[in-house]
């Protein structure tokens, strides 16, 4: 049996199915009252919308500040140029100085103007400095958008995901059994709704391990049903369980204490039918089967 459970909470809106009724894979099963989801999908599109805006408004500060980047490092090379003019006109003043060519007034003019060009060419440095730390922080600035755009997208999706689980559709083909949900009901994740009984059929049959010895994959079944006496349903063995049942079972027997007693095991066999389900004679689970495997 498939157990039917919503992955979402919320309140029943709808109920589409009844008791015992076939449905097909993708049918609605039951929807739950979308509307809380939906303003939370709307919710998460504009915390999308905002971080795209972020991120285009980061982007574009990168792009003025590498403007500002070129444009102080073209002020660095200007300044340069200025200071080593400066320097040398200063260099070629002080010879004429010494040879009383100009006057000491020339000379102080010169002086000036190369420490005026030095000091320039400083500031524009620490200028071009800082821009470029600017830079830095615009590129964080972008990382870090684009980040959040990213969980923004996540949550729109997620969001986007919660509102489809308000839609409950059956995982298979199969009959309805054991509703115990109506509209209206407040259902938590995980709360058991109904049960899908699949249109696939088998038996679990619990042989002795003693009968194994013969039983082989695809030997014929005559399956008999205590349901319909007198009718005889054809299979075939499909597989067996590799262990015994009261290996899997919720407490297995513990035999390391001493108190051994051999005790003859049954393992479960896996018999499935060879004819399509005949609509006149339902079966499902929890039924009584008594069936004969054809060893020879």
């Amino acid at each position: 049996m498939v157990r039917v459970a919503p992955q979402v909470a919320g309140r029943v809106a709808r109920v589409l199915v009844d008791d015992n009724q076939l449905v097909k894979p993708g049918e609605t099963l039951i929807e739950i009252d979308p509307a809380d989801f939906k303003a939370k999908l709307a919710q998460a599109q504009a915390s999308e919308l905002n971080a795209k805006a972020s991120l285009a408004q980061a982007r574009a500060q990168q792009a003025v500040e590498q403007v500002n980047i070129e444009q102080s490092h073209a002020q660095v090379e200007v300044a340069q140029a200025n200071a080593e003019v400066a320097a040398i006109q200063l260099k070629r003043d002080q010879g004429l100085v010494a040879a009383k060519a100009i006057s000491v007034q020339q000379l102080d003019n010169s002086t000036a103007t190369a420490r005026s060009a030095a000091a320039t060419l400083e500031a524009a440095r620490k200028k071009q400095a800082a821009d470029e730390a600017q830079l830095a922080v615009a590129a964080g600035q972008i990382t870090a958008a684009e980040a959040n755009l990213d969980s923004a997208v996540a949550q729109v999706e997620q969001a986007r995901l919660n509102l489809s689980y308000t839609r409950i559709v059956a995982p298979e083909e199969g009959h309805i059994a054991r509703k115990n949900v109506a509209p209206g009901d407040y259902v938590q994740i995980g709360q058991n709704l109904m049960a899908l009984v699949p249109v696939r059929l088998w038996v679990t049959a619990n042989f002795k391990e003693t009968q194994l010895d013969r039983m082989r994959v695809g030997q014929p079944v005559d399956i008999r049903v205590d349901a319909y006496p007198g009718r005889v349903f054809k299979g075939h063995v499909d597989s067996f369980q590799p262990g015994s049942g009261a290996a899997f079972s919720l407490l297995p027997p513990e035999n390391a204490t001493g108190n051994y007693v051999k005790v003859v095991q049954r393992v479960p066999v896996k018999i499935v039918f060879d004819e399509a389900p005949d609509p006149n004679r339902p079966l499902g689970p929890g039924m009584s089967v008594v069936p004969s495997v054809k060893v020879r």
